[in-house]
Order: structure tokens, then C-alpha cells, then sequence
């Protein structure tokens, strides 16, 4: 069984063209849960009323897509977890799709889907990462055309639709709440992958994501998030003589990125992300003592890296 993970915050907008399309698959083993992070619309009260089968996990407070996945996690008890944002659609096929890819290949333990903007240009055909930290999605911005046809690997999903085995979250510990928004799949993928799980991308299935209706990327939040997140991910996860041998493009990286957003008059708001991921230091070390206390074996390869 899959068990479908929607983290909610005021989705009322979207929720019910997101729903619609998991009720109208080819594919009938699966189970749906609507994790609602203290929304202040009628979102729940909608899913409540149409979708009467649809498991609600209630937080008082906002905890975010990271901690919305893990709570949705605690309830669920499918073999494999499909995590959606809520302005998704599926295409009819997608949950079949993706079942014949865990099954020809369980031992990858992540899968990657192709997310369209509704245009039907390219978001994501998986994400890719560089050593400096930087991650993106593959293909952003794109036609989608035949490169993207070809299943392959990829550094990992794209976290508005992400396929990830029960077995690698049990192993991983699952997301990290104190990530809140952005980052937190790449985080994931990485402690993954150290822990010798794979990711395989499918382009047969399909979904349509209606891009930065819920958070745009290029808000202040998803700025603040992804700029703070991405020096937490890099020093929490990287193995010693890979933060060794990367440091020298991880300052770099961020130290730019500081300038490039002063001149674009949105300094003050990287600065504060970037000391906020300092003061958050001790925290992160902890966690890394975790990280690999949890890999047994360390399988990652800088060639998996395309950039610097």
C-alpha cells in the first residue's frame, strides 16, 4: 500500500483539484492523509465534507512541510510514502506508474516523478545538487522534451511529489522538523544516500504542480528558508573529506549569494538566514553525530555532484 501525505497550510484553493486527481487513479491500494498545519481557511472543512475517506492529522501550530511529513508519517502505514503539496495534480496513471518502478527497482528506495508547470514546460525531472550546496530541479524551466523522456538517476525527488520507501525513512529518520520549509527533501536524499539508498527517475509518471501558488520561491520565507537550509544541510551531512574538500565552494556560494541579493535589495533578508544557520550551529552538530551513527556504510561518490 502507499500511503499519500499532503501537508496543508490554507490549501483551500487547491486541495480539492489535488484530491480529485488521487481519487481518480488506475491504482486503488493506497490510503490518503491531510496533515493540517493550523490553517485559517475552510481547507479542512472542505476535505471533511467531500473526501469523507481522507485520514485529517490536526496540528495546533504551524510545523511546516518538514514536520507536516513527519506527523503524516506517524499515522500512515503504507510500505512506501508519497508526499504531495497540496497545489499538485496526477496525472490518471501516476500511482500504477510509479508501483511498477518500486517494484523493478526496490532497492533505490526513491523515486522521482516529472512535475510540469501547468504550461507543460518542465519544474522537475528530479533534482540535482553540486558540492557547494546548491540544489535545483532538473530541468527547470525547459520544453519538456525527449531528454527528459528517459528514466535514469538522479540525485533525488523533487519534494512537491516525492516517492520514498518506509524502510529508508525508518533508516533516515525521516525529515528533519527543524528545516520547516525548502531543502528538507535534499537533506533527506543525502542522509540517503550515505546510507547506500539510490534515486530513480520516471518519467511515465506525471504531475502538474501549480508552482509558488502556496510559497513562491521567490518570497522572503522561501528565500530565508532556502538560504539558511542549504548551509545546515552541507554541515550536517557531508562527510568529513567531502566538507574538507568542498568548503572552499561553500564560502564561495554563500558569500556570493550575500552580494547578488544586496544588489537586488534583498540583502537583509540572506544576511539574517545565513546568521540564524550560524547560531543554529551547535544543533546541527549534534544532529550530525546522528547522521552518521545511522550510516553504516558510506556509498556516495562525487560523482553524483554535477557542479561545484
Amino acid at each position: 500500500m502507499i500511503s499519500i501525505i499532503i501537508p496543508n497550510y490554507n490549501g483551500e484553493q487547491f486541495i480539492s483539484a489535488c484530491l480529485d486527481s488521487v481519487f481518480s487513479q488506475d491504482y486503488g491500494d493506497y490510503e490518503v492523509i491531510l496533515v493540517d498545519n493550523a490553517s485559517s481557511d475552510q481547507s479542512v472543512r472542505l476535505v471533511t465534507q467531500r473526501y469523507p475517506s481522507v485520514r485529517i492529522v490536526l496540528n495546533c501550530e504551524n510545523r511546516g512541510y518538514a514536520g507536516g511529513c513527519n506527523d503524516g508519517i506517524r499515522a500512515s502505514g503504507g510500505d512506501c510514502l508519497l508526499f504531495l503539496n497540496t497545489d499538485t495534480v496526477l496525472s490518471s496513471s501516476f500511482l500504477s506508474v510509479m508501483c511498477s518502478c518500486i517494484h523493478e527497482r526496490p532497492e533505490y528506495g526513491m523515486y522521482a516523478p516529472k512535475i510540469l508547470y501547468p504550461d507543460g514546460i518542465m519544474q522537475a525531472a528530479g533534482s540535482d545538487a553540486s558540492i557547494s550546496g546548491s540544489c535545483w530541479e532538473r530541468g527547470r524551466g525547459t520544453c519538456d522534451n525527449s531528454l527528459y523522456d528517459l528514466p535514469c538517476e538522479v540525485f533525488s525527488p523533487y519534494g512537491a511529489a516525492a516517492l520514498f520507501s518506509r524502510a529508508l525513512i525508518q533508516e533516515t529518520g525521516g525529515f528533519d522538523d527543524d528545516f520547516f520549509l525548502f531543502v528538507e527533501e535534499t537533506d533527506l536524499a543525502f542522509r540517503a544516500r550515505l546510507a547506500g539508498y539510490r534515486c530513480w527517475y520516471e518519467p511515465r509518471a506525471v504531475v502538474v504542480h501549480y508552482h509558488g501558488r502556496t510559497a513562491g520561491r521567490k518570497s522572503d520565507m522561501a528565500l530565508y528558508y532556502l538560504h539558511r537550509n542549504t548551509l545546515w544541510y552541507v554541515l550536517k551531512s557531508y562527510p568529513a573529506f567531502l566538507l574538507f574538500f568542498a568548503s572552499p565552494f561553500i564560502v564561495g556560494r554563500n558569500v556570493l549569494s550575500v552580494f547578488y541579493y544586496m544588489v537586488q535589495g534583498r540583502g537583509e533578508i540572506i544576511v539574517r538566514a545565513k546568521i540564524d544557520a550560524i547560531r543554529g550551529l551547535s544543533m546541527v552538530l549534534c544532529k550530525r553525530k546522528s547522521v552518521y551513527r545511522k550510516s553504516g556504510r558510506i556509498r556516495y561518490h562525487l560523482r553524483l555532484f554535477h557542479e561545484f
